[in-house]
């Protein structure tokens, strides 16, 4: 016996089937959007990476950076206040810690 044809016409499916099959569909996008978000995330902290060693290979770039960070900031109408502050400055305030400036892992 050969069958050459199986054709299936309206098949209703329990409530229940359908609520768990859009479940199981909304729980597979979610994981989508979850490791798309998180494979951002991943790029993201390593194009960062990259950009904190060139600015420590460069400071005047990082002077650039910090001027031009103020000057957006200067455009907008609120009341943050910058000091700006060389980073030797802040590192040999750091050395004068107790704990000589070590940074501890939260």
């Amino acid at each position: 016996m050969k069958v050459s044809l199986v054709e299936v016409k309206h098949v209703e499916l329990p409530e229940s089937m359908r609520r768990a099959m859009a479940r199981q569909a909304e729980a597979e996008r979610d994981r989508r959007a979850k490791v798309i978000h998180a494979k951002g995330e991943f790029e993201a902290a390593a194009t960062l990476g990259e950009a904190a060693e060139i600015l420590e290979a460069h400071p005047a770039a990082m002077h650039l950076r910090v001027l031009s960070t103020m000057t957006e900031i200067s455009t907008e109408r609120n009341s943050t206040l910058i000091f700006p502050l060389p980073m030797e400055l802040l590192r040999v305030l750091d050395s004068l810690r107790p704990d000589g400036g070590r940074v501890t892992p939260a």
